[in-house]
């Protein structure tokens, strides 16, 4: 029972509360600024305001269904299960709060920050659980399918850019497009720091004659695992060790402080590293984001 809870029930938790508030981003956001977000809810933009009697969130529903159809094939039946569930609540919860209450519009900066910040936000909680909203979203899974090496974020932004001029020329308001692309910018920075910035982690390369205390002091003291590699100096000819440690965010004064309090004159170069994946990181899972 406690693996079903966590498998299934928490995921569809987790999915529900994120689509109610990226509803409430994009109703009290975009929609009454008639900022383009871009996607298939943008496409919901122009269909109803072509025709105000047709719902945004019900137009999103019926556009999604050839998506799903052809996803159904590609990417298998649990990720279009609760993606077709997301996509389901997140458009319900719209025309709901729009039924509810009509928000009154807002600067269109302020609109775009925190409209790109809530709905990059929970966007990215969506598919934290193995699931899309539909749509462009969907359509963004598909292709990473092929570029993994692209962030979703960027990947999305590039697909949404196009619906995004589309709602501009419906609205015949050049800013409706240039705020969208401010707006969509924030979500998808929003959203691959939801995806990966908690992965944030660094690569330090250690060079020095006392190689053997520092990595005494890193693998026992700062508990990280320590690469020794072999390299020759490119003017003086001689051999050295350098050492290699992959650490968190958070360990980086720690391992900065037991490098120079060792050998003050310790070449040390630390870099940014981008999914660590291995003991005391993150574990390979096929098929993620």
């Amino acid at each position: 029972m406690p693996g079903i809870v966590k498998k299934y029930i928490i995921p569809y938790l987790w999915i529900t509360a994120a689509s109610a508030i990226y509803a409430l981003g994009f109703n009290w956001c975009f929609d009454p600024n008639h900022i383009g977000f871009g996607g298939i809810t943008g496409v919901g933009q122009i269909v109803n305001h072509l025709l105000p009697w047709a719902p945004i969130g019900t137009v999103v529903i019926i556009l999604n269904i050839p998506l799903f159809l052809v996803g159904w094939r590609l990417l298998g039946g649990h990720l279009l299960v609760s993606s077709l569930y997301a996509m389901f609540i997140s458009s319900v919860f719209i025309d709901i709060l729009n039924l509810l209450y009509t928000f009154e519009p807002m600067d269109p900066i302020l609109a775009c920050i925190f409209g790109g910040v809530i709905m990059g936000g929970t966007l990215g909680v969506v598919f934290l659980q193995g699931a899309t909203t539909g749509g462009t979203d969907l359509l963004a899974r598909l292709v990473k399918l092929k570029v993994s090496w692209l962030p979703m974020g960027r990947l999305l932004l590039i697909i949404d850019l196009v619906v995004i001029v589309c709602v501009a020329i419906t609205f015949q308001n050049l800013y409706s497009a240039l705020y969208g692309v401010v707006g969509l910018y924030i979500a998808s920075v929003v959203m691959d720091g939801v995806l990966y910035g908690l992965d944030n982690a660094k690569v330090a390369y250690i060079i020095s004659d006392k190689y053997e205390e520092i990595l005494h002091i890193i693998v026992h003291d700062i508990d990280r695992g320590v690469t020794v590699l072999d390299g020759v100096g490119g003017y003086s000819g001689a051999e050295k060790k350098v050492l290699m440690v992959a650490f968190k965010q958070r360990q980086i004064v720690a391992i900065k402080q037991a490098v120079k309090q060792v050998d003050p004159t310790a070449f040390l170069i630390v870099c940014q590293a981008h999914e660590v994946l291995g003991d005391g990181f993150r574990e390979y899972k096929q098929n993620e984001l």
